[in-house]
């Protein structure tokens, strides 16, 4: 019989947060770059926020199929991704006169800083591991 302790809640190594500064815009009282807080969400969040982002489309012959909106996909994960700055946070919202973090998130960054944003975002998460690199490490 095999061992099954690795896999054991207790056992399994922890995704740890990741802090970075997302633009060199913010800064603080010493003039640095605030750091911003990454987390990784669990596959059921991760499911749950792909689910809220996948839309009905024709599918030709009178079918309809679901397709995720990527963009909307991508921003709703990095919102939910985000530990700090709060983007839940009325007062920051309301100062960029929008409501929702994923829509505080591209207001708060440029273009560019956005999508440095979502490439931490997906490495945090594991979406930039390639399958080859997996099975070599495993391998190794």
């Amino acid at each position: 019989m095999r061992d099954l302790s690795a896999f054991l809640h207790c056992n399994a190594g922890q995704v740890e947060n990741v802090f970075f500064p997302a633009s060199g815009r913010f800064v603080g009282e010493d003039g640095t770059p605030v750091l911003w807080e990454l987390r990784c969400v669990s596959s059921t969040e991760d499911e749950e926020i792909r689910r809220g982002a996948a839309r009905r489309a024709d599918g030709g012959r009178g079918q309809s199929v679901s397709e995720t909106d990527v963009s909307l996909y991508l921003g709703r994960l990095a919102a939910r991704c985000t530990v700090f700055p709060d983007l839940d946070d009325k007062e920051l919202q309301d100062s960029y006169a929008v409501m929702g973090a994923d829509h505080l998130l591209r207001a708060m960054l440029t273009p560019g800083e956005y999508t440095e944003y979502l490439r931490q975002v997906q490495r945090l998460c594991g979406f930039d591991v390639p399958f080859e690199k997996l099975v070599d490490e495993v391998k190794n």
